[in-house]
């Protein structure tokens, strides 16, 4: 019954289901198990996924996996995150990023989402 707030793992089965008919916006994490900037992202994610739950869907695609996905989008870097609302995808990340320029991407992409608390920017 409660909002989701830990991130879900997509696969090609369920990418469509997940990613492309979520009523919420989408940031798909692109990773791989053996690479380590992407075991660094984990927590960042959780941690996002939990301050954004209900406003925004984190779901995380196994490039070893889900190889129909990963070639569609066109994933050549690990890890890629692809920023997708009703259906289409509004902008991607590549490599490894912090909580806060993290937090900025979502702002920058999904501009109707609210974000409350970690703001940090100054004028």
């Amino acid at each position: 019954m409660g909002e989701r707030t830990e991130p879900i793992r997509v696969t090609d089965a369920t990418f469509e289901r997940e990613v492309i008919r979520s009523p919420v916006p989408v940031v798909v994490d692109f990773y791989a198990d053996w690479s380590a900037p992407c075991r660094v992202a984990e927590p960042l994610l959780r941690d996002l996924s939990a301050q954004l739950g209900g406003r925004v869907k984190v779901a995380r695609v196994n490039v070893d996996e889900a190889a129909l996905v990963t070639r569609s989008y066109g994933i050549h870097m690990i890890p890629t995150y692809v920023f997708v609302e009703a259906g289409q995808e509004k902008g991607r990340e590549v490599g490894s990023v912090d909580l806060v320029a993290f937090r900025e991407s979502v702002r920058k992409y999904f501009s109707k989402v609210r974000l409350s608390g970690g703001r940090r920017a100054s004028r």
